[in-house]
């Protein structure tokens, strides 16, 4: 609580002068005189006598209560709003079967689709040191070998996108291998062109609390376009025309060559057609995003430190005092101490002239 003119309280040092002097003003008045006042006193103060200070001190907090009042005092509570400028997010990731070649990721052999997940949660949830998460960002993931389908919505509850982490692994079934990367692409675009109403489902307003800055596909994979109905490049072309920008990271060695080890030691083995190079970046560029490749763990790590770097989110906190004004309350309350103290005055305390 505060007050809009604290100055008025000044007002209190009046308040003992006024009842000095009022005091001073009525012992002027006549009286009766006495021989002796001796049994007068011995025989007690009536419960009248022992509380006709009562008016008195009604009166002084009535008009101790009337300076508050024109002090205006104020109740104000601080209100914080976040208003946010965050970027929807779509990870789509590779699960064909040659993800399952190994490489290195802090001083071990993990297969590829393993070190893929690992960076993917460091960069949302920022456990990788240099990585600071995205907690303002929809997130979401699309995961494609033969066919593409969404493993995790759009969301901002990001828990639940390591839940979701947990359940991709590489495709088992020799009918569904493949490497769609087009239909992958398409089925991202189209989950961020309506990132708009997930949001406001999510977050049940439909104002302007949280903005999406701007709309992003991650792309990771190992080999080439060889399923599915859309050709990456159409992809590319629906993205670009939604607003959509487009990260290509090609995963594993030149030409698909990986190290593998075997009885007689390590040996160079090709795993599918190897990274299409042209193609994702062509399609990076078409976008406006970039292309990269990541032949380690290291190295996959940096080039999400340079998309979180160059895909930042902006939250600004404004705070303001919503202020309620005390005074009617205050003034309804001198209104009935001086309502008691003149009932008070007038019947039970009344002085006789």
């Amino acid at each position: 609580m505060r007050f809009e003119s604290p100055w008025v309280f000044l007002l209190l040092a009046a308040v003992p002068l006024v009842f000095y002097l009022r005091r001073r003003l009525s012992g002027r008045g006549s009286g009766l005189r006495f021989s002796s006042t001796t049994h007068a006193r011995s025989a007690g103060r009536s419960m009248r006598q022992r509380f006709a200070w009562l008016p008195d001190l009604l009166r002084v907090l009535a008009l101790a209560g009337l300076i508050a009042a024109m002090a205006r005092p104020q109740e104000g509570k601080e209100k914080v709003r976040d208003v946010g400028k965050g970027i929807a997010i779509e990870m789509v990731v590779d699960r064909s079967g040659s993800m399952g070649a190994q490489m290195e990721f802090g001083g071990e052999r993990l297969t590829r689709l393993d070190v893929v997940k690992r960076v993917f949660e460091e960069f949302v949830t920022g456990k990788g040191g240099a990585l600071k998460g995205r907690p303002n960002d929809l997130i979401g993931m699309v995961t494609f070998a033969r066919y593409a389908d969404t493993t995790c919505p759009l969301t901002l509850a990001h828990g639940a996108v390591s839940e979701f982490l947990k359940n991709v692994s590489l495709v088992k079934q020799r009918n569904e291998d493949g490497t769609a990367i087009g239909d992958a692409m398409a089925l991202a675009a189209a989950r961020l062109k309506t990132a708009e109403e997930t949001l406001a489902r999510q977050t049940e307003q439909t104002g302007k609390e949280f903005e999406i800055k701007s709309k992003v596909i991650i792309l990771l994979t190992d080999g080439q376009n060889n399923a599915g109905r859309r050709a990456p490049r159409e992809a590319a072309e629906l993205a670009k025309q939604w607003g959509i920008k487009v990260y290509a990271i090609g995963v594993g060695g030149d030409e698909g060559l990986v190290r593998q080890q075997g009885i007689f030691g390590e040996f160079l083995m090709r795993m599918g057609e190897g990274v299409d190079k042209e193609m994702l970046g062509a399609v990076a560029k078409a976008t406006g995003g970039k292309f990269f490749m990541a032949e380690d763990g290291d190295s996959l790590r940096s080039i999400y430190q340079e998309i979180d770097q160059m895909e930042r989110s902006e939250i600004e906190s404004v705070r303001y005092l919503d202020y309620r004004e005390l005074f009617l309350p205050l003034a309804c309350l001198v209104m009935g101490l001086l309502f008691l103290e003149t009932v008070l005055s007038c019947m039970l305390f009344r002085k006789a002239p």
